[in-house]
């Protein structure tokens, strides 16, 4: 790794983990906590439509555990389909975190695929930008779609690798090999990673970084997987920065043919 600080920039706030992990589907806060302490990542998505971030007194806070003057927490609209339910979810969560702006936006289409809802994607974005939110967007692998929500300013684009949960890793590189080296804002790879290979693969694609959370949790070693995840990133990272060789058809020798002793 170079010398220089591997960073990226997110909103005008700087991190040095590539991974962002969930909290979901872990068997308690016990184990949510030491997934996420051997994972690394500084940025925790919650789904605020799901987990207790103040909304309810009589339930353990997950902030107690996760706290935000340790973590980045972004709160994200899962369980949202459509642009009201997503905007007021954002709004809530701004509330909760006492003005905090910077949140993940899904609005999905359906609940088979959980595939985003592009236009109420696009219209959600919209409104909640000229409210002040900085928005890291749930989208497709498309890279039209991804050029139009940087366009309108979203602060990072999260092109899916697979469907949701499915862990099937990613199954149009090319997509997001295209969405990446047209961005201008950080391209993270969100949804459908399975194991770390899966992880790596995204981040030798030139991505800024990869948000998962159904890769740590349902694995039948969460903590370990979250310790597998954290080494791919990085590997994934420096094989990208390093720049893989040229493949070819056939073979070529790894020791020069000039010079033979016999």
């Amino acid at each position: 790794m170079s010398e220089n600080k591997d960073t990226f920039n997110i909103a005008g706030r700087e991190f040095s983990s590539r991974l962002l992990v969930g909290t979901g589907k872990y068997k308690d806060m016990d184990e949510t906590r030491a997934a996420i302490d051997a994972s690394g990542a500084e940025i925790i998505t919650i789904a605020v439509r799901r987990t207790n971030m103040g909304q309810n007194s009589d339930e353990p806070n997950i902030l107690d555990v996760l706290p935000p003057d340790r973590y980045t927490i972004l709160p994200n609209t899962a369980g949202c389909y459509d642009q009201k339910t997503a905007v007021r979810t954002c709004r809530l969560a701004r509330e909760l975190l006492d003005g905090h702006n910077l949140v993940k936006l899904e609005v999905l289409g359906d609940e088979k695929t959980l595939f985003p809802d592009v236009m109420a994607t696009l219209k959600a974005a919209e409104e909640l930008i000229r409210d002040g939110f900085d928005i890291m967007v749930y989208t497709n692998d498309d890279p039209i779609i991804a050029r139009e929500l940087e366009d309108m300013g979203c602060a990072a684009v999260m092109p899916l690798a697979a469907p949701i949960g499915s862990g099937l890793g990613i199954r149009n590189p090319l997509n997001i090999r295209t969405i990446v080296e047209n961005a201008r804002v950080p391209v993270l790879v969100d949804a459908g990673v399975g194991t770390a290979s899966d992880a790596a693969v995204a981040m030798e694609l030139g991505c800024d970084g990869v948000l998962m959370n159904t890769a740590i949790a349902a694995a039948q070693k969460p903590v370990l997987m979250a310790s597998a995840m954290n080494k791919a990133i990085q590997a994934g990272r420096e094989a990208y920065l390093a720049g893989r060789m040229q493949a070819k058809r056939f073979a070529s020798a790894s020791s020069p043919l000039e010079g033979l002793f016999f």
